[in-house]
């Protein structure tokens, strides 16, 4: 998009909503004059009153023409009421307006897509529409104060001697040109920064929801990688419109600022030509007092709530933003994947790395707190390389639990884990992911393309054909055919809990990590799809840890780890119907419930 691109949309809309408020522009410019009436007697009244007043000898005289500058400025007071009470009726109408055309486009797009939510409506709503408002109201109220407030002291400079114009107005009208030029391009600085910003949010917090994903995978580097370069995003778009905001320093020194100096110049030269002492202070007294106030005013309105307004309205009535773009890697960093050590030979089944992980449980017992009672208490357990285990118990039994102390996310109050004979306690997060692959029940998702998703495990990338079958074996296909093929961007809040369930199966068979511990990661799959999840896993080489929520997970497993609080036992499905009431128990639910 341009940098004009919003002005040109929202230019129409704004002159159809002024047309239509005609009389209300008319009372507020007749309360207007009247309260700017001040900005020509100041001048002019400083100056009759050293001309014809004290400089004359006439010191009644002067103190007349200063009471009626003072009365003046007690009448422009009492107008601002008006002024206010006509500014109400033209700012309501638009909070009004703005907010039908967002609910009306929020319906519409729900209606046209009810799987994808925008939440950011309720911000559009809110807090949005008060910006537009408030913006809104200040640009009125300085934007008709400038002009009334110039256009005054203009005449009064006119009216004191004409030639004082030809100091004044061409640097006046220079640095109101510079300001104005500079006003599109700020503009688009803001929209740049406001859309940094966002993406910096969206960005920030995908990761927070994924968090445990980042940790359990070891991708913290490559997190942090992309958060940089959200940051350093925002951080270019806020030094860009800084670089611009100074710009409109220039333009006010220019403007305001230069004529001063001019006139301090040029006042010998005047006086020489016969211009009266009183004329030079009534023009000091409306370069100092009202046109310097009213450009700094006016120029820092337009320059900050003017380029909001555009950017907001912009963000109200036009073209859906497409911010969510920033929060995904670009296409090069996302190449640059960060390589931990050189990359492994392939094994069969696409698997990379060390073969089948061996895990050793050796008096596990672990407590969430001092005096908590033990979640596991001296569990000892050894899963052999390539075997399928299957955890299964209550709800809130410690499941979860069990799969964060084997992945290294929770330290063991007393005992060890180990994985390939070495403990899992103290190792670098990046050895971890080398290990071990854990995908919970939350599956994260983050805005990039599919390939990009899939591949986030992959420190050493991985060839097309590995993808495709691991996108073969877990059933994600048509899923990937739905979104437009492996280069196809995904936006999370566009899937179900099980397409991202879906997306996150297939980045874990395709990591080359030896041990794959799924904590209900298939729970939003139907048990078909589920089965051919669990499957691919089983056939992929590598040692596969399952915390079930279906009697069909178990079935498949090789053994079940049962857990009925501090106590565990492990077994075949067919002994441990025999061994273990609650396994019974589990079966039963299970069958009742068609799991």
């Amino acid at each position: 998009m341009t940098a004009r691109g919003p002005l040109h949309r929202i230019f129409p809309q704004a002159w159809r909503f002024l047309r239509r408020r005609k009389r209300v522009l008319i009372t507020l410019g007749g309360w207007s004059l009247l309260e700017s009436a001040h900005s020509f007697l100041g001048g002019y009244g400083v100056a009759q009153a050293l001309d014809r007043g004290f400089l004359a000898g006439n010191t009644g005289v002067g103190l007349l023409w200063l009471s009626v500058a003072a009365v003046a400025i007690v009448v422009g007071a009492l107008a601002g009421r008006g002024v206010f009470g006509g500014l109400a009726d033209l700012v309501e109408p638009l909070r009004d307006g703005l907010l039908r055309t967002v609910v009306s486009r929020a319906l519409r797009e729900a209606v046209a897509e009810p799987a994808r939510a925008d939440s950011a409506v309720v911000s559009r709503l809110t807090h949005q529409t008060e910006i537009a408002r408030d913006s809104f109201a200040g640009l009125v109220l300085v934007a008709r104060s400038f002009v009334f407030t110039t256009a005054g002291a203009l005449l009064g400079l006119a009216a004191l001697e004409p030639r004082l114009l030809l100091v004044v107005l061409p640097p006046l009208l220079l640095g109101l040109l510079l300001f104005l030029a500079a006003l599109a391009p700020t503009a688009a600085r803001q929209r740049e920064f406001l859309a940094a910003d966002e993406g910096l949010s969206m960005g920030f917090g995908a990761v927070a929801a994924g968090l445990r994903d980042v940790v359990a995978c070891g991708a913290q580097d490559r997190t942090a990688g992309q958060a940089s370069r959200l940051i350093e995003a925002e951080a270019r778009a806020a030094r860009a419109l800084a670089r611009w905001a100074a710009a409109r320093s220039l333009a006010l020194g220019v403007a305001g600022h230069l004529p001063l100096v001019l006139l301090l110049l040029v006042a010998p030269w005047l006086l020489g030509q016969g211009v009266t002492a009183g004329a030079l202070f009534g023009a000091l007294t409306y370069l100092t007092q009202v046109l310097l106030p009213a450009l700094r005013t006016v120029m820092t309105a337009l320059g900050a709530a003017g380029t909001r307004l555009v950017v907001v309205l912009d963000r109200l009535t036009g073209p859906p933003a497409v911010a969510d773009r920033l929060t995904a890697p670009p296409a090069a960093a996302a190449a640059e994947v960060p390589r931990r050590g050189t990359a492994a030979q392939p094994r069969p089944g696409g698997l990379r790395g060390p073969g089948a992980a061996r895990v050793e449980l050796r008096s596990l017992t672990f407590a969430y707190g001092a005096g908590a009672q033990p979640v596991l208490r001296d569990l000892d357990l050894v899963v052999e390389p390539g075997e399928h285990v299957a955890v299964v118990g209550p709800s809130g039994i410690g499941k979860s639990t069990l799969a964060g102390l084997v992945a290294g996310l929770l330290e063991p109050v007393r005992g060890e884990v180990r994985v390939h004979g070495e403990p899992v306690r103290g190792r670098a997060a990046d050895e971890l992911a080398r290990l071990r692959v854990l995908i919970p029940q939350q599956a994260y998702v983050f805005t990039g393309s599919v390939r990009e998703n899939l591949l986030y495990l992959c420190p050493d990338g991985a060839p097309s054909a590995a993808v495709d079958a691991s996108v073969a074996a877990v059933g994600l296909g048509p899923l990937v055919h739905r979104l437009g093929g492996l280069d196809a961007v995904v936006d999370p809040g566009a899937l179900s809990q099980g397409e991202r369930q879906l997306l996150a199966l297939g980045r874990a068979h395709l990591c080359p990590a030896p041990l794959t511990l799924l904590d209900e990661a298939s729970c939003g799959l139907d048990p078909v799809a589920e089965a051919r999840a669990e499957r691919a896993f089983a056939e992929r080489p590598g040692t596969l840890i399952v915390v079930a929520h279906r009697i069909s997970s178990a079935r498949r497993a090789d053994r079940v780890l049962v857990m009925d609080g501090a106590r565990a036992v492990c077994g075949r499905h067919h002994e441990l119907l025999d061994a273990s009431a609650l396994y019974r128990d589990l079966v039963g639910d299970w069958n009742a419930g068609r799991g």
